[in-house]
C-alpha cells in the first residue's frame, strides 16, 4: 500500500508551501516515489489519495521496473550519495523539472517529441537556449544513472538523436561568451556605495569588509568560492603564495589544488585581515555576492556580476606585459584557449599605453 507524507515548507515571501510524497515499499526497500509541491495543504492531500489510488491500481508499472520521470527525478533527489555531490545549478535545475509537464512521462517512453515540446514550453516562458540546454543535459545525466543505480529502465539513448534537432530548432544552444569588464568610473562607485553599506552594517554581528574582497578578486583573479575558503595554514609568507584548494576544473572535481602568487597587494590585503580562525575571510561566499549586487543595483550599473571582476583581472595582467602562461598561473585555467577566449577583453586604448613603456 502507498504511503503519504506532507511536508510544510517556508518560502522566502513567507508563505508556505506543501510537498506532498508518495512512496511505495518492497521488502522494507522504496521501489516508488513520487512528488509535487503546492500552494494549500488540502491540494497537496487530494494530489496524494489520486496518486496513490493510481498507483495501486497499476500494479504493472513495477513489475516492468519503470516510472514518470518526475519519480526517477525524485529518487535522484533523495540519493545522498548523489545529491551531495551535485552542483547547485543542477541541483535547481533537477527540482524545477520535478514539476514541469515532461516529469509525466514515463522513464523508458521518452521521444524525441516530448523533449521538444518541453523545450517549447521552456522558451515560451522566458528561457533562452543556453539555459534550456541545462535541461536537457541534467535530464539526460539522471536517465543515466536510472538502470545501475535503481533498476528501473529509461530511454536516455534517445538524446542522441534529440539533441541535434533541438539545436537545429534553435532551441537549446551554447551561452554567449562576456565580455563585460567595469570601467574605472563604475569601480569607483561601487567601492563608494561598498564603503558606506559597511559603515551602515558596522553595529551588526557580521561586517564583511567588501573593499578589501573586491579588491582582492581582482588582483588575484579568483572566484568568490575561492576566495572566502582560503585557510591561513595554506599562506606562504616568504614566497608571497597561496594554496588555492579544489579549483574549479571540469576534467577533476576535487583534489585541484594550486599555489598562487598573490601579486600586487593581494599579500598585503591578506596581512590586514583578522588572523582569529581557520578562514582568511571567514564569510558567506552568497552574502558577499548579494552585497556587491544590492549596491551595483541602487547605483544603476547595467550588466555587471561579480564573476567579470575575474575577467577584469585577467585582462589587467595581459595588459601588464604578463605571457598567456603567466596568467594562467594566476586564474587556474588548464586549457589556454578557454583562459584567451573568454576571460581577456582588453581595452584598445590601453595599447597606447603599452607602446609608450
Amino acid at each position: 500500500m502507498a504511503s503519504i507524507t506532507i511536508e510544510k515548507r517556508a518560502r522566502k515571501n513567507g508563505d508556505y508551501s506543501y510537498r506532498c510524497t508518495v512512496r511505495i515499499k518492497k521488502n522494507g526497500e522504496i521501489i516508488h516515489r513520487e512528488s509535487k509541491t503546492f500552494s494549500k495543504k488540502e491540494l497537496a492531500r487530494t494530489w496524494g489519495k489520486a496518486t496513490s489510488n493510481r498507483l495501486e491500481e497499476n500494479g504493472a508499472l513495477f513489475k516492468e521496473k519503470t516510472v514518470p520521470l518526475g519519480a526517477l527525478l525524485d529518487l535522484y533527489f533523495n540519493d545522498h550519495d548523489l545529491w551531495s555531490n551535485t552542483g547547485r545549478t543542477k541541483q535547481y535545475v533537477i527540482k524545477m523539472l520535478i514539476d514541469c509537464d515532461i516529469a509525466k512521462v514515463m522513464s523508458n517512453e521518452l521521444r524525441t517529441s516530448d523533449l521538444i515540446e518541453h523545450c517549447k514550453n521552456r522558451r515560451s516562458a522566458g528561457a533562452g537556449p543556453a539555459t534550456i540546454y541545462h535541461d536537457i543535459a541534467y535530464l539526460r545525466s539522471v536517465m543515466k544513472r536510472a538502470d545501475p543505480v535503481w533498476n528501473i529502465s529509461a530511454n536516455y539513448k534517445v538524446f542522441e538523436d534529440a539533441v541535434p534537432v533541438l539545436i537545429e530548432m534553435g532551441l537549446v544552444g551554447k551561452s554567449q561568451k562576456r565580455t563585460r569588464r567595469p570601467t574605472e568610473d563604475e569601480l569607483d562607485r561601487l567601492k563608494n556605495g561598498l564603503k558606506e553599506r559597511m559603515a551602515y552594517r558596522l553595529n551588526g554581528k557580521t561586517r564583511i569588509p567588501f573593499l578589501d574582497i573586491l579588491d582582492f578578486s581582482i588582483l588575484t583573479c579568483m572566484r568568490i568560492g575561492e576566495v572566502c575558503k582560503l585557510r591561513w595554514d595554506d599562506l606562504n609568507t616568504d614566497h608571497k603564495t597561496i594554496l588555492v584548494r579544489d579549483r574549479k576544473d571540469p576534467r577533476k572535481k576535487e583534489g585541484n589544488h594550486m599555489i598562487v602568487p598573490l601579486l600586487a597587494g593581494s599579500f598585503d590585503i591578506v596581512e590586514r585581515q583578522p588572523n582569529d580562525g581557520d578562514l582568511i575571510f571567514p564569510y558567506n561566499s552568497r552574502s558577499v555576492t548579494a552585497g556587491f549586487q544590492r549596491v551595483r543595483n541602487a547605483l544603476g550599473i547595467e550588466d555587471l556580476r561579480y564573476h567579470d571582476l575575474r575577467r577584469e583581472g585577467a585582462s589587467r595582467l595581459f595588459e601588464k606585459g604578463y605571457s598567456i602562461e603567466e596568467v594562467a598561473q594566476v586564474t587556474g585555467h588548464r586549457n589556454l584557449n578557454i583562459l584567451w577566449q573568454v576571460y581577456t577583453q582588453l581595452f584598445p586604448h590601453k595599447l597606447h599605453d603599452k607602446f609608450k613603456e
